[in-house]
């Protein structure tokens, strides 16, 4: 039986929750690592899927101390 709180379980419980949690991410990710993708098929959804900032766009240093002089 689980609680609404985390503070009100006791460590069972507690350890029952994280289980089913933990059970959980692992099914998806195991779901989303059957991709049946090459490697170059990867890459190239990578490279395809990439954002490069225009050239004139200011670099993070640049936008870091702006934010920082605010």
């Amino acid at each position: 039986m689980l609680t609404n709180k985390v503070s009100d379980m006791t460590i069972e419980e507690l350890n029952e929750f994280v289980e089913q949690i933990v059970d959980r991410r692992l099914q998806l990710q195991t779901a989303k690592l059957s991709d049946k993708r090459s490697l170059d098929e990867i890459f190239a959804s990578i490279d395809a899927n990439r954002w490069t900032p225009p050239p004139d766009a200011k670099s993070s240093l640049e936008l870091l101390r702006e934010d920082r002089d605010r």
